[in-house]
C-alpha cells in the first residue's frame, strides 16, 4: 500500500471488510508493526520514532477502549495527563473537547454505561484533546443516529481546515460529502487513489422499499421533483432496489421519503452517491490480483 497524505486535506479510506483499513490504521498509529515497508507520520518513521509519531496524531480506533469504571470527564482528565498537558490545558482542553463531541450533558456517568454513539463520540473527544495536526479515525460515525452523523460530519469538515484527517468508511456517500481524496484498498493493496475533483460524478439516490410491483414505485418516484429516471430491481416479493438518477445540485431523498411512507410502504434503505465513485467502487472489487497495486 503506498500513498502519500498532504497537510490539512481530509482523505477517505474504503474497502470491504478484510481489505486492510484497519490493519493499515494500526500501523500509521504504531500499535502495530509493519512485516515490510516504511511507513512516515509527519516526516517520523513509525516502527524506530514512534514516540515523535504519537505525539503528532490523536487516534480513534474502530472500537473505543474505554474504563467502564471511570466517568467521562474524569477519563478525559486522566488521558489530558498521559498526554502531557499541564493541570490548566487539561481543564481547558477537556471543557472544549466534551463540547465540541456533544459529551458535556454524560459527563458525569460511567463511561460502562453509554450507548456505542457516546462511546465513539468520547474517542474523538480523547483523539482531540492535544490539538494534534493529524486525526487518524477508524469509522467516526459508526453507532451514530441519523443527526448525530451529520454533525460529525460537519465537524469534521470544520477540522479539516486546521488538521489532517485520515478516516475510514464503507459508506460512500458518507465519504463523498466530507473527502477531497480517496483512497481505495483492496486484499491489504491500494486499488484506487484520486482526488475527488479528478472523479466525474452523477448524483443518484439509492432506495430499498417494498411496493405492491416495480411499475408502481418506479410511477411514484418519476413523478418527484429534481428525479431524472427511475431503474428499479426486484430483490424479493414486493422488495424492490431503485436506483434513481437525479438532477446535480438536486436532492430529493425528502420528498421520496414523504411519498413512500404516504403510501404505507417499507423503507429500508434511502442514500445518495455519486455514479462514478461507485462504479470505481465496484470496478476495484471485481478486478483481478494482478490489477491491483
Amino acid at each position: 500500500a503506498s500513498f502519500g497524505i498532504e497537510a490539512n486535506e481530509i482523505v477517505g479510506l474504503l474497502g470491504n471488510n478484510g481489505a486492510g483499513k484497519t490493519t493499515l490504521m494500526r500501523i500509521l498509529t504504531t500499535y502495530l508493526p509493519a512485516t515490510s515497508g516504511i511507513a512516515r507520520v509527519a516526516g517520523f518513521d513509525v516502527l524506530t520514532q514512534s514516540m515523535e509519531v504519537r505525539q503528532r496524531i490523536g487516534y480513534l480506533p474502530e472500537s473505543v477502549p474505554l474504563y467502564p469504571e471511570m466517568r467521562v470527564e474524569e477519563y478525559l482528565q486522566f488521558r489530558g495527563q498521559l498526554k502531557g498537558l499541564d493541570r490548566l490545558q487539561r481543564k481547558k482542553r477537556v471543557a472544549e473537547c466534551m463540547d465540541r463531541c456533544r459529551v458535556t450533558e454524560v459527563r458525569r456517568l460511567l463511561l460502562g454505561t453509554l450507548s456505542k454513539g457516546y462511546r465513539q463520540r468520547v474517542g474523538l473527544a480523547d483523539a482531540l484533546l492535544a490539538n494534534p495536526p493529524l486525526l487518524i479515525l477508524d469509522e467516526p460515525t459508526d453507532g451514530l443516529d441519523p443527526g448525530q452523523k451529520q454533525e460529525t460530519i460537519a465537524f469534521l469538515r470544520e477540522l479539516g481546515k486546521s488538521h489532517t484527517i485520515l478516516f475510514s468508511s464503507h459508506l460512500l456517500a458518507e465519504v463523498e460529502e466530507l473527502v477531497q481524496r480517496v483512497i481505495i484498498l483492496r486484499r491489504g493493496k491500494v486499488g484506487f487513489v484520486a482526488k475527488m475533483t479528478e472523479i466525474d460524478t452523477e448524483p443518484v439516490v439509492y432506495m430499498e422499499t417494498t411496493a405492491p410491483s416495480g411499475e408502481a414505485l418506479r410511477n411514484l418516484v418519476e413523478k418527484v421533483e429534481g428525479v431524472i429516471r427511475c431503474t428499479v430491481s426486484t430483490k424479493s416479493d414486493h422488495l424492490f432496489l431503485a436506483e434513481v438518477r437525479v438532477k446535480p445540485g438536486s436532492d430529493p431523498r425528502e420528498k421520496l421519503a414523504s411519498g413512500i411512507v404516504g403510501q404505507g410502504w417499507g423503507l429500508s434503505r434511502l442514500e445518495r452517491s455519486r455514479r462514478k465513485l461507485l462504479d470505481k467502487w465496484n470496478q476495484i472489487n471485481n478486478q483481478t490480483d494482478e490489477a491491483t497495486v
